[in-house]
C-alpha cells in the first residue's frame, strides 16, 4: 500500500471514528467517511496488542494490505476507511482473511461491483 493511500495521524483516525459509519463481522470492524475532495480511498489498519505480539500483529497487517491491494479496483474511491482486526484474525490464513474482509467491505457497501472471491 502506497504511503499516500494510508491514514497515519491520530487526528485522521479520530475523524473517521467520530464522523464515519461502521460495519462489522466476527473478524473485522470497518469505519468509513466520504471525502469529496480526494480521488483515492485512504486506509488505516489497526491491530490491538490483545491479538498477539509484534510479529503476529505485523503479519496480520501485511495480509490485510495484500487483500486491500487485490480488492482496490472493486472498492469505491474518495473515502477514508479504518479497518480494525479482532481476535479471530490471529488464526486466519490468507484465503480466510480475504473472504472475511471482502464480506465486511460488502456489508459496509464499499464494494462497487459483484465479483467472486476465491474460497
Amino acid at each position: 500500500m502506497k504511503r499516500e493511500l494510508s491514514l497515519k495521524k491520530n487526528e485522521e483516525f479520530q475523524h473517521v471514528f467520530q464522523k464515519g459509519k461502521s460495519a462489522a463481522n466476527r473478524q473485522f470492524v470497518v469505519y468509513q467517511v466520504i471525502k469529496e475532495n480526494q480521488s483515492n480511498s485512504r486506509f488505516g489498519l489497526s491491530v490491538s496488542k490483545k491479538i498477539g505480539n509484534a510479529v503476529m500483529r505485523n503479519r496480520i497487517k501485511r495480509l490485510m494490505k495484500e487483500v486491500l491491494r487485490e480488492l482496490s479496483q472493486e472498492l469505491y474511491q474518495n473515502r477514508d476507511i479504518v479497518i480494525i482486526a479482532r481476535k479471530p484474525t490471529a488464526e486466519m490464513d490468507y484465503k480466510e482473511m480475504k473472504k472475511s474482509l471482502y464480506h465486511v467491505l460488502k456489508v459496509a457497501k464499499l464494494v462497487t461491483k459483484r465479483s467472486q472471491v476465491n474460497s
